[in-house]
């Protein structure tokens, strides 16, 4: 008992705690082996002599001899033990000091860089500008965020009779038939060489320097390219980062602005029904289920509408972009996620925010459904009215009523200025890590370097979850760490389950010393595939298409393990084509996952616009207890208002009355008259008794106990 009493007194003295720190122990780690350390002691039947006397001497009370500080040096030798790193701290805090970024390429520091910043909103001309001085260098490199951007530039390139080759993760396309590398390239901002040089370098969409996950590519785009001028185009609110930047470089900036090209409306209403939409129209949704929900729609009222979303190949993307533009095709109307918000050419007249709530992953990476951002809104609403399309100007606008206010308090917001710009470990200081702690995992290695780096104000350290992932799926095959760390940064979406184990097989197939060839991709893969017959089915292809992507991906960096591009280039050519006729026909596929699902099923895809998970509960509950439930009406009405963000305000007593007579003839209300469960006299008498509750005050606002009492009793319905 006097041991243990003892002990946790040494683990509260302020003084050991700073001793700890000062030895490379910051908090969690002091408690992680003051655990241990105590264990140790309370558990060993073999404390060394040494140890031995000191607990002696502190326990007999001896203060002149022995005191709890006197444990320090043991227990810094216990820790040592469970975190090797001790020993080595200091290197280990030199090899992840992120402090001076531009040091790390003296090339670009060799040479003094013109620095011009091309700033905008989306189609006032920034861009264009910038490449137009691409196209006029002697050599130049183009460095774009998505593949469709790189590829655009590629062809208006070569169109000008500039030779220019293509780079991205997955493909290498040479202007010269003999395979000489041209004087120009354009390339996905991830693949841009730091050690070529070059009389024009343009980088676009500088702002996405912030990005969580990305930011470390324009990051080392804009501190490590070797041209003599650098043009960057982008969003005004990262004007003072990047000068900030360059100011460290001893590099100027100079300024363009530009304004947009053509007018940008945003309209006083909404358009409420899908009956109102006309030719240009584009409905832009956050999620693959309103896609589906909303493109049903359209079709059910005898339109054509084209389809894009974020995990479609390029290939059909532009196929359906182009299906919309052409002015003889009998499609008019477009239906979107963001996707479209940079890579396509879009005649777009009006864009219609089908919501303003996305979800988005935090910091923590927990989900969390939030309203768009102001840029993000700027961004999509901006497609409108494109300058060149047929369409003059642009509107905007949102499809629910309630929408409309809100999206205009975003748009007339200001962006916030861009405040740091992203980094990321490189593979020669994991590599350097690693050998001062052998037996650590890729995993731990990454953390211990995120813990220990020490970034500038001006940086931040992006999110490593992917790359933990992945390091973590893959830990128990025997890979060397550079082969490790590449299969690690393999650009794949960890969501996509067929994805991730088929990453698996390429590893453990690697370490083996196998060649992945053709044969095995095909079996893996069951190629040669079928169109489409439901959406499940559309999906899967998808992620056959990506599993493509990957194999390619990693044939550029293990040429030899992966030998068979050509022929997986070819298949995925074919792929693209089924995916199209997928796409094509997408209305018939969600009919059919209809059909297939039971009647009255939560998967089935709603005849108007899409329910939120409250009024899917609100149906299950109606469903269970009959549908003249006074209960389930109120929940459908109340359900109908959590479209609107978060944020938004709570409605008065009018409106909340008005709210029955526009929503309660909505989705629920209309699939329960549809399936016979809900008469439209039933409908009538709710809607009065609805109303009559609310003036006797039941459902009052600001009725903080109705409210929890009517929850707790849906919840005991649902049980």
């Amino acid at each position: 008992g006097e041991v243990l009493k003892n002990l946790n007194k040494f683990y509260k003295r302020k003084e050991i705690q700073r001793l700890g720190a000062e030895n490379g122990l910051d908090a969690r780690l002091f408690h992680q082996a003051f655990i241990s350390f105590r264990k140790y002691i309370m558990e060993s039947s073999s404390v060394s002599a040494d140890l031995h006397i000191i607990l002696n001497d502190i326990c007999c009370g001896f203060v002149v001899v022995g005191h709890v500080d006197d444990l320090f040096p043991f227990f810094l030798r216990h820790a040592k033990q469970i975190f090797p790193m001790l020993d080595c701290m200091d290197d280990l805090r030199k090899i992840s000091d992120l402090r001076l970024p531009p040091n790390w390429y003296p090339d670009a520091r060799a040479i003094q860089r013109k620095i011009i910043f091309h700033a905008g909103p989306t189609n006032s001309g920034k861009t264009y500008h910038a490449i137009q001085r691409f196209l006029s260098a002697k050599s130049g490199i183009y460095c774009g965020p998505l593949k469709l951007l790189a590829h655009e530039i590629f062809q208006k390139s070569n169109d000008a009779n500039v030779p220019c080759d293509l780079v991205t993760g997955e493909e290498r396309v040479f202007a010269n038939e003999d395979s000489r590398q041209a004087p120009h390239v354009a390339c996905t901002i991830e693949m841009c060489s730091t050690n070529t040089p070059y009389e024009v370098a343009v980088i676009d969409e500088i702002q996405m320097i912030r990005d969580p996950a990305r930011g470390w590519a324009w990051t080392r785009a804009l501190l490590g390219l070797c041209a003599e001028e650098i043009h960057v185009c982008g969003e005004p609110a990262a004007i003072d980062l990047v000068t900030e930047l360059m100011y460290t470089t001893g590099e100027e900036v100079e300024v363009r602005n530009y304004e947009r090209l053509t007018p940008l409306t945003v309209l006083d209403y909404a358009l409420e029904s899908l009956d109102n939409l006309q030719p240009g129209d584009c409905i832009v949704c956050f999620s693959k289920n309103d896609i589906y929900s909303v493109s049903r729609q359209i079709e059910a009222r005898g339109l054509e509408c084209a389809v894009i979303y974020g995990s479609l190949p390029p290939g059909t993307k532009l196929e359906q972009a182009k299906k919309f533009n052409d002015p003889d095709d009998p499609c008019k109307i477009l239906v979107a996620t963001d996707a479209i918000g940079m890579g396509l050419n879009l005649c777009i007249r009006r864009i219609i925010f089908n919501s303003i709530v996305k979800p988005t992953v935090n910091e923590k990476g927990e989900k969390e459904i939030d309203s768009i951002t102001t840029s993000q809104a700027l961004q999509i609403a901006g497609r409108a009215g494109r300058f060149g399309s047929s369409f003059k100007q642009g509107e905007v606008t949102t499809m629910h009523r309630d929408d409309l206010v809100q999206l205009k308090e975003i748009l007339s917001d200001a962006v916030p200025p861009v405040k740091a710009a992203g980094l990321h470990p490189t593979p020669e200081q994991i590599e350097m890590f690693a050998y001062h702690l052998p037996d650590a995992t890729l995993s731990n290695l990454i953390d211990i370097f995120v813990s220990l780096s020490q970034v500038d104000g001006m940086y931040f350290v992006c999110n490593i979850d992917d790359f933990k992932f992945l390091a973590d799926m893959i830990q128990h095959i025997p890979l060397n760490l550079r082969s490790r760390y590449v299969f690690c940064t393999a650009p794949l979406n960890r969501k996509e389950p067929f994805v991730c184990t088929t990453l698996l097989k390429f590893a453990r197939q690697f370490s083996r010393n196998e060649p992945l060839t053709f044969d095995w991709l095909c079996r893996h893969t069951k190629w040669p595939l079928a169109a489409p017959k439901n959406i499940k089915e559309l999906v899967h292809l998808e992620a056959v298409h990506d599993v493509f992507d990957l194999y390619l991906w990693l044939s550029y960096r293990f040429v030899d393990m992966f030998p068979d591009a050509v022929l997986v280039r070819d298949i995925q050519k074919k792929l693209d084509d089924i995916i199209q006729i997928g796409v094509c026909n997408i209305t018939k596929l969600i009919r059919a996952s209809q059909s297939a699902a039971a009647p009255g099923t939560a998967e089935a895809v709603s005849e108007d616009f899409p329910l939120s998970k409250t009024q899917k509960d609100a149906r299950v509950a109606s469903d269970h207890h009959g549908a003249a439930s006074t209960e389930a009406l109120s929940i459908a009405v109340e359900a109908a208002g959590l479209r609107r963000a978060k944020s938004s305000r709570p409605s008065r007593l009018d409106s909340r009355q008005e709210d029955v007579k526009s929503y309660g003839r909505g989705s629920l209300a209309n699939r329960l008259l549809r399936e016979g469960l809900l008469t439209q006299e039933m409908l009538r008498q709710l809607e009065s008794e609805w109303q009559d509750q609310h003036r006797n005050g039941r459902y009052g606002l600001g009725s903080k106990r109705d409210d929890q009492h009517s929850s707790k009793e849906t919840r005991k319905k649902r049980k």
